[in-house]
């Protein structure tokens, strides 16, 4: 349930309004937008009647919210949410912003390749230290040492930093060589355990999107974070699994635009796990662009032939430089105003 304040209450009011709210055992979300006033309702809200509260003096007019996500929905945050990833690097309400690097941190190759993407453009460094593989055989990354390499570079470059986080247990690995955005790969999208914990944190979360997860069930998952009380997601669509098997994903931009218009959430593409080949990346990443992203998360490797994980599906860092010029021209187009 949602209640839009009238433009006349006073901030007294409304703060009443909400300590009343609160004592009937209910969560108060206040979003104070640039058009109106939104208070909306989080838990049993049978206990309130809403036509009692449309009596109310400040209250225009009430809503049910049908949908199950409530923090994570428009209706109860109509402006776009801004997620702050530090080194001035903020992420939605019309930016745009590519996050790139290797799949997988190998050592001090790291330096090289993020200097080269924030020459091409790029604005945050990724960079995997944990590694979920199908194989318990492969690769699964550097750990803790990856961490600070990555921190290092992040340094070096001024750019802030994302790396995937697979288990609670390693968050203050990542608080302690402040990473700036720790990002849940989409075998995790509905580990609730890890988005709790995550919730608790002060840290932006980017959120990707599951194998085969429904729209829905994304956006429920960045609920648990958002309940926990941390606002800071972004959401990432990577590709999900379908029945074609030339591409290793496929990348579903109906749902960047859905995402966009059910939450106010930021909403980046991933177009190297979307694809799975360099051949396609370019395409896809022009294609998430068009469709309305917030950002980009491509994969760049100076060798992609010797990287430990993903190398057939990273740009090398000329590849990278000219997709960058390229989505350029169509972030320009696709932002250009009516005439």
């Amino acid at each position: 349930m949602i209640a839009i304040v009238k433009q006349s209450a006073t901030q007294e009011q409304l703060d009443h309004f909400v300590k009343w709210l609160e004592g009937r055992g209910l969560q108060a979300n206040v979003s104070q937008g640039s058009e109106e006033t939104v208070v909306g309702l989080v838990g049993d809200t049978t206990a309130v009647d809403p036509f009692l509260l449309e009596s109310m003096d400040i209250i225009e007019r009430v809503t049910r919210v049908s949908e199950p996500f409530k923090k994570a929905n428009r209706k109860f945050h109509p402006d776009d949410t801004v997620v702050d990833c530090g080194h001035g690097v903020l992420v939605g309400g019309g930016t745009f912003h590519v996050m790139a690097g290797p799949c997988s941190i190998e050592g001090d190759n790291l330096f090289a390749i993020a200097r080269e993407v924030k020459a091409a453009g790029a604005t945050m460094l990724r960079g995997g230290a944990f590694k979920p593989r199908t194989s318990p055989y492969a690769n699964q990354g550097m750990g803790v040492k990856g961490l600070q390499l990555l921190h290092d570079a992040g340094v070096e470059n001024e750019m802030p930093t994302v790396s995937e986080v697979m288990d609670a247990r390693d968050i203050p690995a990542f608080l302690d060589n402040d990473i700036s955005v720790l990002q849940v790969g989409a075998r995790n999208m509905q580990n609730s355990t890890l988005l709790k914990e995550l919730g608790k944190l002060d840290k932006p979360i980017l959120l990707k999107r599951g194998l085969a997860a429904t729209i829905d069930e994304w956006l429920m998952a960045a609920e648990y974070v958002m309940a926990g009380g941390n606002g800071n997601v972004i959401l990432c669509e990577r590709g999900i699994r379908t029945f074609e098997t030339r591409t290793r994903n496929t990348l579903d931009t109906n749902a960047i635009a859905v995402a966009k218009h059910l939450s106010h959430l930021p909403v980046v593409g991933d177009p190297s796990h979307a694809t799975g080949y360099t051949r396609y990346v370019v395409s896809a990443a022009l294609a998430a662009t068009a469709a309305g992203a917030d950002g980009l998360e491509i994969e760049v490797h100076s060798s992609p032939e010797h990287a430990w994980s993903d190398g057939a599906q990273a740009l090398t860092p000329a590849q990278f430089k000219n997709a960058m010029r390229r989505i350029s021209l169509v972030r320009e187009a696709v932002t250009m105003e009516d005439e």
